[in-house]
């Protein structure tokens, strides 16, 4: 099979937010007792944090994580997770139906995060909570004393405010399993002023609206245009959350959903400005694409745990190298929009549907989906170029669907072209005739692959190395040409710069 390729300058989609490459740590499974904190293990710190998950997530290169959650925090008391530990509180945790300890909080996360050298992305309850209580969150957080909460924390042990910069107001407010679940109206209003008291409070903190949980919601479209006929003025971000599945054994039309999430974001833009237009505003808003991932091997598995245990293994998807290319796809598809899309979460970052796992007491490994997000977050970094593409399509259930996805990503400050692609046919070879003449002096510096024996070959404790990148031959180049050749179902990311 044979494609073509050309990148210019001349066509520059967007740039790189960092935060585009965020991740999701909620109270939910073993994402935090047993994932990120484990005091006792062989691995463990001063403060209890696994070291062999911080290495692994410092190669994600992740820099911003969102938390607490997720459904967990409309109806989480923040202030249950600060102060001496042996007074904080076991309650019962309606969103998963398990028992919270509280062991890990506020005060905790900031300092993993440090470690970790990432950032917080914090989420407020608008559920059984509002204004108040968030504005007194950040209070806490990020006033440098002489007030109450401030005073608070400096008491708890720290000092310095965590300067926490980055909130969401609330998790899919629409959702019928929400706890405190509202009508778009009802939403629209209490973030409202919500955002007010805590723009208050810190001026320099940005905040992001719920959009709907997912673009197959009954209000789809309308909660997105009221929402933000109420909070336009006052946020910076709108959320979109899309997770992917296959449950119908389907290979091909599997790969080809990242069309579904590139039509969910151009519906959602168009919306926003929508709204920009009705109120005659100059400011464009953003989204925050918070929530993302493939889920549905544990969907069945998670009713089997017994309810109100502490920290069950809830929604541990083991993914397959077959997922390892979808989320190539949708990475390339959020790098596409990246004029608009400037915050996402790879949901989640450890052992609840993420693409690191653990043994409770022992062993942690990064999933298949660990290595196309780690190239995208290596290399991805700049200003993304549209690509002019001609290659086949076949059909598939979210149209036609081109066997080659793919996008570039220019690095001005590294004089570096990073080409992100995916061969979603199952059996040919694709010949890239790739042009390059706008980016004289570049060669090729690197050539790096994922691929597989099997589209369900997985990674497991004993067996991490199944799939691995591997790096090869680099492709011949003149003229501004080259011409690699890219291996059927297979991740790619070439790499060119100057010598």
């Amino acid at each position: 099979m044979k494609a073509s390729l050309i990148f210019s300058r001349s066509f520059p989609v967007g740039d790189v937010d960092p935060r585009l490459y965020g991740s999701f740590i909620e109270h939910l499974g073993r994402a935090v007792y047993g994932g990120i904190y484990e005091p006792g293990h062989p691995a463990s710190d001063d403060r209890g944090f696994r070291r062999d998950v911080l290495e692994l997530v410092r190669k994600l290169g992740v820099p911003i994580v969102r938390y607490p959650g997720g459904n967990f925090v409309s109806g989480y008391k923040w202030e249950d997770g600060t102060g001496p530990k042996e007074l904080r509180p076991r309650r019962p945790e309606l969103a998963w139906r398990t028992v919270e300890t509280n062991q890990v909080g506020i005060d905790e996360f900031q300092e993993w995060a440090k470690r970790a050298g990432t950032e917080i992305m914090m989420a407020v309850n608008l559920g059984t909570r509002g204004p108040e209580e968030a504005r007194a969150l950040v209070e806490y957080c990020n006033f440098k004393g002489g007030t109450y909460e401030s005073d608070r924390r400096i008491q708890n042990g720290f000092r310095e405010p965590f300067g926490v910069k980055t909130w969401c107001l609330g998790n899919e407010m629409d959702g019928p399993w929400q706890m405190g679940a509202k009508t778009a109206d009802e939403y629209g209003r209490i973030a409202c002023e919500t955002a007010k008291m805590m723009k208050w409070v810190d001026p320099s903190i940005e905040l992001v609206a719920c959009g709907s949980s997912n673009s197959s919601m009954p209000t789809f479209g309308k909660w997105e245009s009221t929402v933000l006929g109420h909070t336009y003025d006052h946020v910076d971000y709108l959320s979109l959350h899309s997770y992917y599945g296959n449950r119908s054994g389907n290979t091909p039309d599997f790969l080809a959903c990242s069309l579904d999430m590139d039509q969910f974001i151009r519906s959602v833009i168009a919306t926003a400005d929508y709204v920009k237009a009705l109120k005659r505003s100059k400011k464009t808003m953003m989204l925050s694409f918070d929530e993302w991932n493939v889920w549905f091997h544990s969907n069945d598995a998670d009713k089997k745990i017994e309810p109100w245990s502490i920290a069950p293994p809830q929604l541990e998807d083991v993914y397959t190298f077959e997922d390892a290319l979808v989320v190539g796809c949708l990475l390339i598809t959020l790098l596409r929009h990246a004029d608009r899309v400037k915050i996402a979460c790879l949901a989640q970052l450890v052992n609840v549907i993420a693409p690191i796992m653990t043994e409770t007491g022992g062993r942690a490994w990064a999933q298949t989906i660990f290595y196309p997000f780690m190239d995208a977050s290596r290399y991805g970094r700049g200003r993304v170029l549209a690509p002019a593409l001609a290659c086949p399509v076949y059909e598939s259930s979210y149209g036609d669907a081109p066997y080659v996805e793919t996008v570039g990503v220019w690095n001005a400050e590294k004089e570096e072209l990073a080409v992100f692609a995916v061969n979603r046919s199952l059996t040919e070879d694709v010949e890239l005739s790739l042009d390059l003449r706008d980016f004289p002096g570049l060669q090729p510096k690197s050539y790096h692959i994922l691929t597989a024996g099997g589209m369900k070959v997985t990674n497991t404790a004993d067996e991490p190395w199944n799939v691995l990148p591997m790096i090869l031959p680099l492709p011949a180049f003149g003229g501004g040409k080259a011409a690699p050749v890219l291996p059927p179902h297979s991740w790619n990311v070439l790499v060119f710069g100057k010598k």
